[in-house]
Parts: structure tokens; C-alpha cells; sequence
């Protein structure tokens, strides 16, 4: 099979090349104040190496057209304003390129210093832990699947998680401690089969083609978003095309779908359209699987310009998952006996209002989140051993502000609330952990309504012309606790040593507030409080070349108020919501229990990335390495490792450009194993060897090949995609096999090539 995908790859390419031509396109977009949003008349946008470029008008837009097919670094510039490179910026056949640009005050005076162009965008409200990212980084990325998150694996302090899964786990952080932000709508999971309470699952459903750009942080971001506490994902999706109807077809790895884009029913409006479906069901049933998953996703956006300083727009994303069990054999029932499948519905929608004020602008938006779990896993004689019907519904209010008194001071001010309802009807018969602990609740239907309200204000400074300075607030209160109100001040500066040297500094209080469903498992439960976590982060970043740029940080991350376990001392849940959270993990992340907030712990490391854009030196790639230490403490007062504490990752991901036509790229990942808890030869496990013992390091090597042609009117590409080229098999952890009566090893799945073909138009 693999010789076969290899052989069709080339024979594809060939054929196509020799109809293949060239063409010409456009590109258009906005140049806008970064702070503000306020539109800059006259900037200067050129392609680099090029006589072509354009000015703005009044309204901050330009365009360029009869542009050559290829793909081209854009620069912005106007007196007064840090220049500003976006790189691979892909032209196409018959085809408006979107590039928007958001430039930043040139405030900041070092005197006999020539200021570089900015490749690397400088967030003035986080001066650490942010990385931004554009569609083509992500799209290009090796073994990424063309999956937002999934392209974040190489950033520092991001650990790798299990095979085939996207659980995010920053800098010692569980998997519940991730916010998502899609267009400004806070999202509790953006991936398909996801654990519920947590932020993981296998694929994101979040189409990639309609992705503008990503900034993701690491830690120590502003008081803007709370009740998190280790990162945050912020997607921005682009506008439709405003010319004409186009759209795309694509097959990829794991799934096929259609996009539509165009102008909409009124001027100045325009809508973006996918429905995808996976076909891993056909893959599984042709191999003989005991069990099928099969899903789908939609995504829908409209947006309307009421006039130069008014627009609304309105993001409808669903996903629609379920898992389909064959029990026809012994084997069969054995092997699902094992699995707590999930069918799920959830989508997010929202209606926004944006208005450009004089010296700031106004962000309003109203949405709805909604997720329903349907999960069972049955014994070898299909009795239920759990059952979980739950359903989620957050209903929300969100408003931001920022206003611009100087070219030295801003305010951000917000307040948002959420109405939330949570029902549950769980089956989980007497069920003994592998430690021996009998979990006492058999049933729970419950059906609470809670009320989460928060506001913030945040100070941004300019002292001496140089020290930026962030000072910001945040209040939560959560109805559910008994203790409601939660504060959070935050502080960050950035100094700038020379103009290619930051020295940045961050620090604050950042709260939580514990999952739904391990409020309602237990009336003593509500006496939880909102886990907290103080962090400190201090480091520099230096420009090694227009296009290149160095970061190091160190942190450290003090928790508390972690739930705990009163009937297993031992569990902290900060050691929980990776995976698929079924028997195999003692049901540990659902809190089906009595919890007490008694739980602490420790995260400390060091970091180093070095991340080189694509120029007029056609190769680009990041490095990271990350050393750091975690570990918690629980009810029973033992400190142990956290269960995903790896003290050594390093990651080395790059590409080059070889013409316009061909593009290689690699990805390499090494880590230190996690904790385990080994089991004794009659299945159990000791209390006293919990996450005692590590896994082997893992490691493995992605290779990924790129070819495009150009049509008139359309173009195509072709990828072949090889992870774990050598074929590594990674331990990714243990499970007692009950009919061998000893320890299974899951690994990877080793060698994996995959293809995909995309037709736009």
C-alpha cells in the first residue's frame, strides 16, 4: 500500500505537468492601526523583489493586481509605523489573495539604530510566549494533517501527547487548561470526539482553508482572557472572496469535503461555506475493525460592511460525530470492551458587532455553544459499565473596548457572561479501579443551570519612550462555588535593550473554575474552589536577521486549589483528560466522585526557539528545546511527578522552497518519556508505584513533498505526506490485557503515508 501511494504520487504529478501553465492574480487587503483597528490612508504595500505595489485609500484597503502566479513576501509601511513582511503569500490564477496588515505606532525611540522590517509581529499587550502562525505554515506543516492544533507540537513547552490525538499539554498544564478563540467566540473544544471537561480529541474540526492567521500563547497572557490557565489559541478566519463564486475540493489523509466563497446578497457582504466527511469509516470497515468512527463538520461564516466603520458577521461551526461498534466475535467484544466510544454533537454560533470609534473600536457579540455526549462502554457480554448522556449549553455575552488616550496610553475594558445550563443522566455500576477503590456513585441525572459573569480593564504604558508596561484586572464569579469572586491582576513589560533586543518580563494570578460535571457528582463538591495558578515569566528575544529570530524564557507555575479525590488521596486531576478517559484510565477525568480542593503543585522550566520565515532565502523552519520539571501533590500529601511531565522536548521543523512549482519539508520530535504506574502480575496497581516509573523517549520523523500547478481559472495540489518515516514505534503507555493476563504496550502506529489532493477554483 505504501509502494502504491508512492507510485501513484509521481505517475499524478507527471501526467498534470504537462497541462499545467501559467497565470496571473490579484492581491487585496486592509493596512490597519494594530491597537485600534483604525484604517491607515496612504501606507505603502510593495512585493518584495518586485515593481509591483500599491497605496491604500481612505479606507485602509489596496489592491494589486495582474500579479504573476508564485508566491511572494508583502511589505507595509507609512511614516510614523513599524514596517510590517507577511510571508508566503500565495498568488493564484483568477484567484483575490487576502493579505490584511496591522501596524504598530512607532512610539518606541533608540537613537543611531536603523529599524528592520518587522517579519515577526510584536503583541504589545504579551511581550512573552506567543507565536503567530499564517494558513500556508500550517497547511505545509509535515504529519500535521493540515490541523490547527496539530501544528502547534513544535512550539516550546507543548509536550507531545498520545498518538493520534490532540490533547495540548503546555508547560505541565492538564489538558482542560486550554482556551480556543475562533473569531473572537470562546469555543470549550474545537476537535471532534472530545473528552469531555478537557480541550482534547483526534482532529480539529476547524477548516484549515479559511484560516487567516493563529497566535497562540504559552502563558502569561492578559487579563482579555481568563478562566484558563496555561494557553490560549486565538484562529482568525478570513473573509470570503468579494469578485465571484469560487470555492475548493479537496481529498486529504483522513477526510474529503467542498468550500464555497463569494460575494453575498448585498454589497459590501460576502459568506464563506465547507461540509466535510471523513472516510476512515470505509478504511476501518475494509480492515476488519472491531469499530468504525465516522464524522462530519460545517463551517459557515457571513459578513457584512454596514458602512466604512460598522460591520456585523455571524460563524456558525458544527461537528458531528459517532462511533459504530461490530460485536459479531469473541475478539470483537473484546476489543470494545475496552473502548468508551462517544457519539457527539456540538457547534458553536455567534452574532458580532464591530464599530471603529475615533481612537479605538467596539467589539459586541452574542453566541451559543452546544455539546451533547452520548458515551457507553460494555463489558464482553455488552452490559453497560458506563453510560454517560450529558449535555452542555453556554449561552453568551461578550463585550470589548479599547481606546487609544495617547500614542503612549490605551484601555481595554470588557465584561462578558455566560448562562449555562448542564444535564446528565450517568449509569456507572459499582465499578473497581485497578488500585481497588470501589467508586461509590451508580447513577447521577441531574439537570443545574449556573451564571459565570467577568470583567477586566488593562492599562498599556509607554514610559521614556522605550518600557512598555501592561497593568491589568480581571474579576470572575461563578454561582456554581460557594466561593463566587475570584481576582486576577496581571503585569508585563518589554524593554527594549537595542532594536533587535527585547528583554520582557511577565507576572499574575489566573483562575479556573473546576468542570461541570465534577460540580454536580457530589453536593459536597460545591465547596470546590477555582484552581489558581501564579506564574512567572521572564526572558529576552533577539533578532538574528530581518527574518530570523531567537527566544528564551524561563517560567514557573505555582498551583493550588487543585481538585483532589477524597476516596483516592492519591489522584490530583491535573493528571487527568488526556486520551480517551474510559476504564483503562480508572474513569479518573470525569470526577465522579467526592472532591476537595487540596491539590498543588509546581511547573518550572527553561525554553529556547529559533524561527526562521521564508524570504528571499527560500528555506524557513523553527527550533525549540524545552527543559522543565512538574509535579503535584494530593490529598495524601505525597508529591509525585504530574502524569505529563516531560523533562526533555526538542523539535526541529523546516522546508524548502525549491521553486514555485515543488516544496520539501520535515519535521523531527524527540521527548523525554512520561510517568507511569506499573502493574503487578495479578493486574493491579500499588498506590505507592503511582507515576513512579517512565516511558521510553519517543521520537520520529515526518517528510512531507508539495506540488502545485496553475490553470487558468483554477489550480491544484498535490501533497505526499510520510509520518514516522523509519518506523519507530513510540510507547505512548500500558493497559492490562485481561485474556493474556499481562501488560499490553500501546505504541504507535509507526510508518504512516498519506496523500491529498486539492482543486481550487
Amino acid at each position: 500500500m505504501k509502494k502504491s501511494l508512492f507510485v501513484f504520487f509521481i505517475i499524478f504529478n507527471l501526467s498534470l505537468s504537462l497541462y499545467a501553465q501559467n497565470g496571473v492574480g490579484v492581491i487585496s487587503g486592509q493596512v490597519r492601526e494594530a491597537n485600534t483597528r483604525l484604517p491607515l490612508v496612504a501606507a505603502n504595500v510593495i512585493i518584495i523583489g518586485t515593481d509591483l505595489g500599491a497605496a491604500t485609500d481612505d479606507n485602509g484597503n489596496f489592491i494589486i493586481k495582474n500579479v504573476p502566479s508564485n508566491t511572494y513576501q508583502l511589505r507595509a509601511s507609512i511614516i510614523g509605523y513599524k514596517s510590517q513582511i507577511k510571508t508566503d503569500v500565495i498568488v493564484q490564477p483568477g484567484k483575490v489573495t487576502q493579505v490584511d496588515f496591522e501596524l504598530l505606532s512607532e512610539t518606541i525611540q533608540i537613537e543611531n539604530v536603523v529599524v528592520r522590517a518587522e517579519y515577526f509581529n510584536k503583541n504589545i499587550l504579551q511581550p512573552n510566549s506567543i507565536k503567530n502562525f499564517s494558513y500556508e505554515e500550517i497547511r505545509r506543516s509535515p504529519g500535521g494533517f493540515e490541523d490547527v492544533v496539530r501544528a502547534l507540537s513544535i512550539l516550546p513547552g507543548v509536550a507531545q501527547a498520545d498518538a493520534g490525538r490532540n490533547d495540548l499539554i503546555v508547560r505541565g498544564g492538564a489538558p482542560s487548561e486550554n482556551l480556543y478563540v475562533v473569531d473572537g467566540l470562546e469555543i470549550p473544544n474545537i476537535n471532534h470526539f472530545g473528552t469531555q471537561g478537557a480541550t482534547g480529541g483526534p482532529l480539529s474540526y476547524i477548516n484549515l482553508d479559511f484560516v487567516r492567521e493563529t497566535s497562540f500563547s504559552t502563558g502569561g497572557f492578559s487579563v482579555m482572557y481568563g478562566d484558563k490557565l496555561s494557553s490560549v489559541l486565538n484562529i482568525d478566519l478570513r473573509q470570503g472572496r468579494n469578485d465571484r463564486l469560487g470555492g475548493k475540493a479537496t481529498i486529504s489523509a483522513s477526510q474529503f469535503g467542498l468550500n464555497l466563497e463569494g460575494p453575498a446578497f448585498a454589497d459590501n457582504s460576502n459568506f464563506i461555506f465547507s461540509v466535510r466527511r471523513s472516510y476512515l469509516d470505509f478504511i476501518f470497515k475494509a480492515a476488519g475493525f472491531a469499530f468504525v468512527p465516522e464524522y462530519y463538520d460545517v463551517l459557515s461564516k457571513y459578513e457584512y460592511k454596514i458602512d466604512n466603520r460598522n460591520s456585523i458577521s455571524y460563524l456558525f461551526i458544527g461537528a458531528f460525530d459517532n462511533v459504530k461498534f461490530f460485536n459479531d466475535t469473541p475478539e470483537k467484544r473484546f476489543d470494545n470492551s475496552r473502548i468508551l466510544g462517544s457519539d457527539q454533537i456540538q457547534y458553536a454560533t455567534g452574532l458580532s458587532y464591530k464599530r471603529l470609534l475615533s481612537n479605538g473600536f467596539l467589539n459586541f457579540s452574542i453566541s451559543r455553544n452546544f455539546t451533547d455526549f452520548n458515551s457507553i462502554q460494555s463489558d464482553t457480554l455488552l452490559n453497560p459499565i458506563f453510560k454517560n448522556i450529558s449535555r452542555e449549553e453556554e449561552n453568551n455575552f461578550k463585550l470589548d473596548v479599547v481606546h487609544k488616550f495617547s500614542p503612549t496610553i490605551e484601555m481595554n475594558f470588557g465584561l462578558s457572561s455566560k448562562l449555562i445550563e448542564f444535564d446528565s443522566d450517568i449509569l456507572f455500576p459499582f465499578f473497581v479501579t485497578s488500585f481497588g477503590d470501589t467508586l461509590s456513585i451508580t447513577s447521577l441525572k441531574q439537570s443545574k443551570n449556573f451564571f459565570k459573569g467577568a470583567s477586566y480593564l488593562n492599562f498599556n504604558f509607554l514610559f521614556f519612550n522605550r518600557l512598555i508596561t501592561n497593568i491589568g484586572f480581571r474579576l470572575d464569579f461563578f454561582d456554581a462555588l460557594n466561593s463566587k469572586f475570584y481576582l486576577s491582576p496581571r503585569f508585563s513589560f518589554s524593554y527594549p535593550l537595542t532594536s533587535i533586543t527585547n528583554l520582557n518580563f511577565s507576572t499574575g494570578i489566573y483562575h479556573q473554575s473546576p468542570s461541570y460535571i465534577w460540580l454536580i457528582a457530589d453536593k459536597s463538591n460545591r465547596d470546590l474552589k477555582s484552581i489558581k495558578v501564579n506564574q512567572y515569566i521572564f526572558g529576552f528575544d533577539h533578532q538574528l536577521n530581518d527574518d530570523a529570530l531567537l527566544k528564551v524564557e524561563g517560567f514557573f507555575k505555582d498551583y493550588s486549589n487543585y481538585p483532589t479525590s477524597k476516596l483516592r488521596p492519591y489522584l490530583v486531576l491535573a493528571n487527568t483528560g488526556a486520551g480517551f478517559s474510559g476504564s483503562d484510565d480508572n474513569f479518573s477525568s470525569f470526577g465522579l466522585e467526592p472532591l476537595v480542593s487540596s491539590g498543588f503543585g509546581i511547573s518550572r522550566g527553561i525554553e529556547l526557539s529559533i524561527q526562521k520565515k521564508l524570504s528571499d532565502t527560500p528555506y524557513y523552519g523553527i527550533f525549540s528545546f524545552t527543559y522543565a520539571k512538574t509535579d503535584f501533590t494530593s490529598l495524601d500529601g505525597i508529591r509525585r511527578a504530574g502524569a505529563y511531565d516531560q523533562n526533555w522536548i526538542i523539535n526541529l521543523s523546516g522546508g524548502y522552497k525549491i521553486s514555485k512549482y515543488w516544496e520539501v519539508s520535515t519535521k523531527f520530535r524527540f521527548a523525554s518519556g512520561r510517568p507511569y504506574t506499573p502493574f503487578k502480575s495479578n493486574g493491579t496497581q500499588l498506590v505507592s508505584e503511582y507515576n513512579s516509573r517512565r516511558l521510553k523517549s519517543a521520537h520520529s520523523l515526518d517528510i512531507r513533498v508539495d506540488r502545485r500547478w496553475n490553470f487558468k481559472g483554477w489550480s491544484l495540489i498535490t501533497y505526499l505526506d510520510i509520518q514516522n518515516i523509519y518506523n519507530q514505534k513510540n510507547l505512548s503507555g500500558i493497559r492490562w490485557d485481561r485474556q493474556k493476563n499481562q501488560v499490553d504496550e500501546s505504541s504507535s502506529i509507526g510508518i504512516l503515508p498519506s496523500i491529498g489532493i486539492s482543486a481550487e477554483f
